[in-house]
Parts: structure tokens; sequence; C-alpha cells
């Protein structure tokens, strides 16, 4: 849904995982991909983070669109005789009070229009999809309840994922930046003070596993500003003293999908 709404009249292919889209992107098979990277009310979306930071592409736009979650199910299907859920385990996360309410069992399943395909094909009527709208119309299955998800404001961030010599990079009013930093008294606090003493405003920090050293983390940051100015240039330079290691993997503008 994103994809199309950023993209209206361009191809858009579907891949089975994160990993798969990204590497569409690395083996040039597709331009971009379109993945997200936070949601308002489940958080981060670990699996993206860890791609930006491993891999060599980059963020050239960030897009924000509300999320409604619907239930889903066959012709025949009522919410009271509803017994088990799927769906992909944020859009679960995001519906959790709605599904514990109606005393739904729920599975996981890889992505929310994959849940959906599974209804449709079991015909059963008992059995339900946490899906949107448009996934609906695809598989011919009808609204079975509207809007159940936890929060009123759930909004998912998109990151436009591309390679580094895009035309889009360098072009931005955001970035993000992933580093590392020794295991020392003070190494995170110095890096993030030289984020603000150059005039950039840190929105967000999270830190993943490296994988390389047990306990040993990496850190991904969001600011605002533009990075290839002389203070973002500047920045760079003083990071790279104090850090293990640090890299660009942003430089983009930020939008609203309506």
């Amino acid at each position: 849904i994103a994809a199309n709404r950023i993209f209206p009249n361009e191809k858009i292919v579907s891949y089975k995982s994160f990993y798969g889209a990204y590497e569409a992107v690395v083996k040039k098979e597709c331009d971009y991909c379109i993945l997200p990277i936070e949601n308002s009310y489940a958080g981060d979306v670990s699996q993206v983070l860890d791609l930006l930071y491993f891999g060599e592409l980059s963020i050239v736009g960030v897009y924000e669109m509300r999320i409604v979650h619907y239930l889903l199910g066959n012709s025949g299907c009522v919410r009271e005789n509803v017994t088990k859920v799927i769906s992909h385990p944020q859009a679960l996360d995001q519906c959790n009070k709605y599904i514990n309410k109606m005393h739904f069992e729920s599975e996981v399943v890889s992505n929310t229009a994959f849940a959906a395909r599974e209804v449709a094909l079991s015909n059963n009527d008992t059995f339900a999809a946490i899906s949107s709208r448009e996934t609906a119309k695809l598989y011919n299955l009808k609204i079975v309840d509207e809007d159940i998800g936890d929060s009123d404001d759930n909004t998912t961030r998109f990151a436009l994922i591309a390679n580094a010599s895009s035309e889009m990079f360098n072009k931005g009013q955001a970035f993000s930046i992933v580093f590392t930093v020794a295991n020392e008294a003070g190494s995170l606090a110095k890096a993030i003070s030289i984020i603000g003493d150059r005039g950039f405003n840190m929105k967000s920090i999270r830190s993943r596993p490296s994988k390389k050293v047990p306990w040993n983390y990496y850190f991904y940051v969001e600011a605002e500003g533009d990075i290839s100015t002389e203070h973002g240039k500047l920045m760079m330079k003083e990071l790279d003293m104090c850090c293990n290691n640090v890299r660009i993997i942003g430089n983009y503008t930020e939008d609203i999908i309506i």
C-alpha cells in the first residue's frame, strides 16, 4: 500500500521477506525497496535496522502512513464465531487488546497479505486475518470488523531505500547514522554530545546487538538537519575520532502518505 502511494505509476514487485526486498535492490532487480522502520505503537522493526547497519544501501526518503487494521473473513464469517486470527507479528501486537477481548487464538505468518490469502483459501468461517481494506478486495474477503487496532493514532514510518549513488541521496532535512563506541565510561555520551554541539537535533537513538562480539552494540541515530553541510561534515569527522566506526546511512526528506 505504501509503495503504491509513493510510486502510483511504477511497477511494484513483492518479496517474501524484508531481506528479499533489500537484496532485490542490492542485485539491481529493483530501483528501490520500501520497508517499515518504526511503528508508533509497537516500536522499532529491528530486522530492518539490522539490514541498514550490516548492508550497503541507504535511506533516501522516510514516509509516515496511518495504519488501520481490519478483521477479514470469508463470506459466511461473523465476528462472534471467529476462533483464530492470523497476521504479521507487528499487526497482531498492534491489535493485542482486541484479540484478548475477543478470546481469539492468534498465529504469526510472514505478512498481512499472506494472512488474507490463507484465510481465503481455507474456506473456513471461523478463521480470520488481520489485514487492510485493500487486501480484502484483492482476495474477495468480507470486512468482519474495522479499525480494530489498540491505538487511534497508529502510524508506521517507511524507509525508501536505494543505492547510495541514487540521485535522491544527499538531499534532505533529516539524516540517519550508525556507529559503535568503545565499552568505556562516557564514550556514548561523548558521541551524542558531538551531534548536539554541531547544532543537530537528535530525534531518537536505538541500540542493537552488533552480532560480532557478545554484549557489544551498535547505535542507530535519527536527527534533524542536512548532514551534507559543513557542520555535518565536521560532526562526522569528530564522531570518527571518538567512535570505533561511524557511517551515514541516509540523508533524506520526510513526508506523510495520505
